[in-house]
């Protein structure tokens, strides 16, 4: 009887237990509820504020007007080669868009360039090589002989690669050499072959001065052309940009023909200019020579 309200009164217990733990809630467990930003503050962290109350501090962010500048790190300066290499390139880059833009014509105008540049260069070393800008030894030699030294006055002039030298001691070796008229022969067929040669290649430049600003023309006539081409094509529809785009692409061949036939023409004046004094010297101190050996008034036929 003991034992049977023992096991009751145990299992009232238990069964009472087992009931105030299903009515007891458990402990709340804090959830985040996102609240929605303040204004000025970043999007990118949302304020969290817990529903029991307690406050989750959270990294301070400045409003959007008061943030601080980003400072970029500036670009490394390049060096004089990289520098070199950047306008190599930007130039080239230039020079390829003038070609396209210019058409078929401008390709003409720049191979003649080319060829005038070297044209200048070769001719102004050339001129140099024969002492176009040189003639204190002729004079000098001449000058000698005049007052009767004819030995020394060959010596000073032998051997040199001048082409007033050249012909000053042609006409001192035949002086005393040959009779007159055989030498005045030698002297003026020696100084003819050696002003011929010192004009070679005036001809090139004259040809470029000519045909350069026509070549320009005619792309400029094409470019024209094709610019009025394009207008009909278009009809009612036409641009006039696209008629002005046109003119202004075809007048690059005009003024590159231009660039290159100027320059070409101020060479060629230039030349012809040093080329005749050279004449006047030789004829000059060839006269003198001979005037010097034969008190008689002689002509030199050097034309």
């Amino acid at each position: 009887m003991i034992f049977r309200l023992s096991a009751a009164l145990a299992a009232l217990l238990i069964t009472c237990g087992l009931a105030t733990a299903q009515e007891t809630p458990a402990a709340p467990v804090p959830s985040l509820q996102q609240t929605p930003p303040a204004a000025g503050a970043s999007a990118a962290a949302p304020e969290l504020v817990p529903e029991s109350g307690i406050e989750i501090s959270r990294p301070q962010t400045l409003p959007a007007d008061k943030a601080l500048p980003v400072q970029e790190t500036p670009a490394a300066p390049l060096s004089g080669q990289e520098e070199l290499v950047q306008a190599a390139s930007d130039a080239s880059a230039k020079a390829m868009k003038f070609l396209q833009d210019g058409g078929p014509s401008i390709w003409a105008i720049a191979a003649l360039s080319v060829i005038t540049m070297a044209l200048i260069l070769w001719k102004i070393w050339r001129l140099a090589l024969i002492g176009a800008w040189s003639r204190g030894k002729a004079g000098r030699a001449v000058g000698i002989y005049e007052r009767g030294d004819p030995a020394a006055a060959l010596a000073i002039v032998q051997g040199r690669a001048g082409i007033r030298s050249k012909v000053v001691a042609t006409a001192l070796r035949t002086a005393a050499s040959l009779p007159e008229e055989r030498a005045r022969e030698e002297t003026a067929r020696v100084a003819k072959l050696h002003l011929a040669s010192a004009g070679s290649g005036l001809g090139a430049l004259e040809l470029i001065a000519t045909i350069a600003p026509l070549l320009g023309l005619l792309g400029t006539v094409l470019g024209m052309i094709a610019a009025f081409q394009a207008l009909q094509a278009a009809g009612s529809k036409a641009d006039p940009a696209l008629l002005a785009g046109g003119i202004w692409e075809a007048l690059l061949t005009t003024a590159a023909g231009m660039a290159v036939a100027i320059p070409a023409s101020a060479a060629l004046t230039w030349f012809e200019a040093v080329i005749g004094r050279i004449r006047r010297d030789i004829e000059d101190s060839a006269t003198r020579i001979f005037v010097a050996n034969e008190p008689q008034q002689l002509k030199l036929a050097a034309e």
